[in-house]
């Protein structure tokens, strides 16, 4: 059975150091998380080019001792990066993936 509090401090210190590396005096990289219903977040806002900026970049979950990546606007590879921290992939979903896409995937369907 997985270790919540294990996949909690592992999605955080994932998020966290992207987030270090993706403000700039314009943008602010910010982390949420919601460790109550196991929601967590990097959202970008700010101003770029006159333009507002407000979004996700990556929203993962806990739902019944796995992890959900639902949104991933990055270009890293946030599966693989779990599973080097040490989550095995039947512990991960690609929950961007429609569901019936994710039994040719490497990682758990649901």
């Amino acid at each position: 059975m997985a270790n919540l509090d294990q996949y909690r401090a592992f999605i955080q210190t994932l998020l966290t150091e992207k987030a270090n590396r993706g403000s700039d005096q314009e943008v602010e990289a910010q982390t949420l998380f919601d460790q109550t219903q196991d929601h967590y977040q990097l959202i970008y806002i700010g101003w770029h080019n006159k333009r507002h900026v407000f979004g996700p970049v990556l929203h993962l979950d806990i739902k019944d001792n796995k992890i959900w990546i639902q949104w991933n606007g990055t270009e890293d590879d946030i599966a693989a990066e779990l599973v080097a921290l040490g989550v095995p992939t039947q512990d991960i979903v690609l929950g961007f993936q429609p569901p019936f896409m994710r039994q040719f995937t490497d990682y758990a369907a649901g």
